[in-house]
């Protein structure tokens, strides 16, 4: 364990609520409300987006001096533990002296300006949070990626983004250093170790002659502050850049609304570090209220491990997604027992109405479901206080103005099929990203009237929830039907048999196409017939759901194709399918 962290061994102590007005009056966030009066709640929404704002010294700092003054008790900010028995805890003052430790490296030691990019490549090790945090202080631009990535996946966005410095751990240094003279803009490799290595700055020992007293860089809140790169599930990935305010701020909205976080709250997002979900759950939404993130040390996903963490942690808010509940409701024994648990949410893709119904029987607690994209924060959620539809995403989120539309931009009726839109005439929201760097057409086409297309399909119902169908480009139409993918995998992955499946569209010379389904079986099942486990299935789906949607083709593989952050691309098998590649 690197000497510089603070391992405390003690329990937890129970943080109180403490006031958070002054957060309040400075940004002008509203207190949350019941969402049983949802109307109200979206009329009276606000935030004023100040000219110069950084996270660090505006919101961060602002937690440490309520610390130092007695207005917020010395407890947990962040909470670390790993399978060793090793625990790390940080309060916001000592969160804020070791990530001014590491911006001075960043700046001192590296020589990074304002505006400079950063690639960081960690997994959930107390270094990531830390990186983070120095970024922002640096005014670098955070570019986060997972461990998972591929040699050219890291050589493409090396190349794309143009970053000065990388940081990484042991593990994928040996990556980074097999493509690096590909990338002659990048200057400084920085490594999480406990030994050094040639080509590359010790982050840790740097850290231990890098002085605590740093200056915060001045930002304006519409200042590129992080890239992510989209999960490139129909096509190469993009650029996608948010500033200062639309994360910074944009965020509080998720914490306070969907997530429901006080200052006395201990938060658990599971979320890859590559994944923008953790920049959510993980960082701004929690800490925006004052509240406690708390992560484990997972080299894999471990059900069972997660299972026992609920049960013996004071953990009050759970985030993860539908695949992870889907596992955690199979692991599931009767001597688990979440006395802290008080929420739990889901994002990512939609969750099987199935596993909410067996969480919740079993645990007696809801899953909130909560939608957005690397583009935007929460776009819409099912919110406490507000009637649980289940299957479905929930209504807008104060933020946004959300509509389905048509190809022209028009607002379509109740219950009419479109694309999910966000209206961002007269008045650009808060939370929206900034762009695609450097593809002004993409970032144009992304556009349509006054309103921002996310390229999902769905329908609002007349009570004013949104349902989602699919990607623009998921959806199949057969013999004039058009069908969504996610409800035909709802309906096979109830099914004993399924481990997993993918649904696109396959040509038909009678149909013009039909639908056709991947499956992963489960072990268990794998020496069965396959024909007959095939009309097994398909007689499954048509019970389940309308029986026009059953899968008329079914091929059974070992796994299917994902992109890094876990997500299916049913575009490449959709290109399989058509003979375009």
């Amino acid at each position: 364990m690197n000497i510089f962290l603070r391992i405390q061994c003690s329990k937890l102590l129970r943080i109180p609520k403490v006031s958070v007005r002054a957060f309040h009056k400075d940004y002008r966030v509203p207190a949350p409300q019941n969402f049983s009066d949802y109307e109200s709640v979206k009329q009276n929404f606000k935030i004023e987006v100040p000219q110069y704002f950084n996270f660090a010294k505006d919101v961060l700092d602002h937690w440490a001096k309520m610390e130092k003054i007695g207005k917020r008790p010395s407890s947990p900010a962040f909470w670390w533990i790993n399978d060793n028995g090793e625990e790390v805890k940080w309060n916001f003052q000592e969160l804020g002296l070791l990530s001014k430790k590491l911006a001075n490296v960043l700046n001192e030691f590296c020589g990074l300006k304002k505006g400079d990019r950063v690639i960081v490549i960690l997994p959930t090790i107390p270094e990531w949070w830390l990186t983070n945090v120095a970024c922002l202080r640096t005014g670098t631009v955070l570019i986060p990626g997972t461990i998972q990535m591929t040699e050219n996946d890291l050589l493409y966005r090396l190349q794309t983004s143009k970053a000065k410095c990388i940081i990484t751990n042991d593990t994928f240094a040996r990556t980074v250093d097999s493509i690096a003279h590909k990338c002659p803009v990048l200057k400084y490799k920085l490594i999480v170790s406990e030994k050094p290595k040639e080509g590359w700055g010790n982050l840790r020992e740097m850290m231990k002659h890098a002085s605590a007293d740093h200056i915060c860089e001045k930002t304006r809140h519409d200042e590129t502050m992080t890239i992510y790169f989209t999960s490139g599930t129909t096509g190469s990935p993009k650029m996608t850049a948010h500033t200062h305010s639309s994360y910074g701020l944009g965020l509080s909205i998720n914490g306070r609304y969907w997530l429901d976080l006080t200052p006395s709250d201990i938060i658990w997002n599971t979320s890859d570090t590559g994944w923008a979900k953790s920049a959510w759950s993980s960082i701004f939404s929690p800490w925006s209220l004052g509240a406690c993130v708390f992560v484990r040390y997972m080299p894999r996903f471990d059900p069972a491990s997660i299972l026992k963490t609920l049960s013996s942690f004071p953990i009050t808010v759970f985030c993860s997604a539908p695949t992870a509940y889907r596992m955690l409701v199979l692991k599931w024994e009767s001597s688990y027992k979440f006395k802290n648990l008080k929420h739990c949410v889901t994002a990512g893709e939609p969750i099987n109405p199935e596993v909410s119904e067996q969480w919740k029987n079993k645990t007696g607690l809801d899953i909130y479901e909560g939608y957005g994209q690397t583009e935007t924060v929460l776009i819409c959620g099912t919110f406490k206080g507000m009637k649980i539809k289940s299957g479905c995403m929930g209504k807008p989120s104060p933020a946004f103005d959300v509509k389905i539309i048509d190809e022209n931009g028009s607002i379509l009726p109740p219950k009419q099929e479109g694309t999910i839109g966000i209206r961002v005439l007269p008045n650009r929201p808060l939370g929206l990203f900034a762009g695609y760097v450097d593809e002004p057409l993409r970032t144009a086409s992304a556009f349509r009237g006054d309103f921002y297309v996310t390229g999902d399909r769905g329908y609002m119902d007349e009570d004013g929830y949104i349902w989602f169908i699919g990607r623009a480009d998921d959806i199949i139409l057969s013999s004039g039907y058009r069908i969504g993918p996610f409800e035909v995998e709802s309906a096979l992955v109830e099914h004993p048999a399924v481990l997993e499946s993918a649904v696109v569209s396959s040509p038909d010379q009678i149909r013009g196409e039909v639908v056709k389904a991947f499956v992963v079986l489960k072990p268990d099942y794998k020496s069965c017939d396959p024909e007959k486990m095939k009309k097994e299935l398909q007689e499954h789906v048509k019970r389940t759901t309308a029986p026009y949607k059953y899968p008329r083709k079914v091929e059974f593989v070992h796994e299917l194709p994902k992109t890094i952050s876990g997500k299916i691309k049913r575009n490449e098998l959709r290109k399989k399918e058509w003979g375009k590649v």
